[in-house]
């Protein structure tokens, strides 16, 4: 497939700036591959296509404000530092995006609230850099749940609020870690997943922490070459051994919310169809053509042109039959990515 295949114009007054309110109240189209058939409903009529003994297999990675701010030392010039993820907890390391980067250099100090210091120790990319933050026994998680902002993607026209640390997270995310969130779990309300475990439906958790390659440009035109940056996952042996189950005794479809974690299931697959559980990094990047052998179908937002999130939803669809379903999205009154509509496939 080439990246052209990938492309559309995606206007801006199709970006939702506001979630939905409340959340599983947002549009949904439900799109069928084998009948090619397109209903248009709302997220919490989700109920009406599930079933006893289906899995709804839940990303439970939760965001955190990564982005704080800092003061440069001696010239108390103000940084902001976006933390991408930790290198060595113990050790307090951390890869970081700096702004402005041309102030920013390898032995570098940087103050944050109560005196607390990070020291710049390796340059990564032109604004990526390696700190370490150098008080003993530091809760950087704790600390950014004071002062951090939420990384609201970068299509954002607005900045942050307040009202993002709540909105951009799901319900259920407990495991933290991620800089983006898993957003086709976004729609789902905790009292939608409590009718749904009423219904017989099982809701399992994996983890993947998804990071800002998630909104790389892709720079090659076959994208068979595109590569992935690895992100953390972890499956539960609980959740491994419902979904080997459900597939021995065919009982049961396994519905992927978000293509997060439909690429966990993917990247930790047998050939027959089993998954392995355990944790570990994946740069697992699924595009057309390919064969799935986990995943039975699968909750997804609208997403970006030539993005590798819209390539994993083409390639589990059909990629003709998807495109059809966006043009009618575009024509319709869908809103388009994080805070957007969702989608159905089955």
């Amino acid at each position: 497939m080439r990246l052209s295949n990938f492309r559309y114009t995606l206007p801006k007054t199709k970006i939702a700036d506001e979630p939905a309110s409340p959340r599983d109240k947002c549009r949904l189209m439900v799109l069928n591959r084998r009948k090619k058939e397109i209903e248009h409903k709302v997220f919490e009529d989700i109920t009406s296509y599930l079933k006893k003994g289906d899995l709804l297999v839940l990303n439970n990675s939760r965001v955190f404000p990564a982005k704080i701010f800092g003061q440069k030392e001696k010239t108390d010039a103000k940084i902001e530092v976006f933390l991408l993820r930790v290198l060595n907890k113990e050790a307090g390391l951390w890869d970081v995006l700096v702004d402005p980067a041309r102030k920013v250099r390898v032995g570098n100090k940087i103050y944050f609230e109560e005196d607390v210091v990070a020291e710049v120790v390796d340059n990564t990319t032109s604004r990526g850099r390696t700190i370490r933050f150098l008080n003993p026994d530091i809760d950087v998680f704790s600390l950014v749940e004071r002062i951090g902002t939420v990384p609201l993607p970068p299509y954002f026209t607005r900045p942050a609020r307040e009202s993002d640390k709540e909105d951009y997270q799901t319900v259920y995310g407990n495991q933290t870690g991620a800089v983006v969130a898993p957003m086709s779990g976004l729609h789902f309300t905790m009292p939608l997943l409590q009718k749904i475990q009423k219904m017989g439906v099982k809701i399992l958790p994996v983890t993947l922490h998804p990071s800002l390659s998630t909104f790389n440009a892709i720079e090659v035109e076959d994208v068979s070459k595109h590569k992935m940056d690895s992100e953390y996952f972890n499956i539960p042996y609980q959740t491994a051994m419902e979904i080997n189950e459900a597939k021995m005794h065919k009982h049961g479809r396994v519905i992927a919310v978000g293509t997060t974690t439909c690429r966990v299931l993917e990247a930790n697959a047998t050939v027959d169809g089993k998954i392995k559980f355990g944790r570990g990094w994946t740069d697992k990047f699924i595009y057309p053509p390919y064969q799935f052998k986990v995943t039975d179908a699968l909750i997804t937002n609208f997403q970006q042109p030539e993005t590798t999130l819209l390539m994993a939803v083409s390639a589990f669809a059909e990629h003709r039959l998807l495109m059809e379903a966006y043009k009618t999205a575009l024509k319709g009154d869908y809103q388009f990515l994080a805070y957007g509509d969702a989608m159905f496939i089955y």
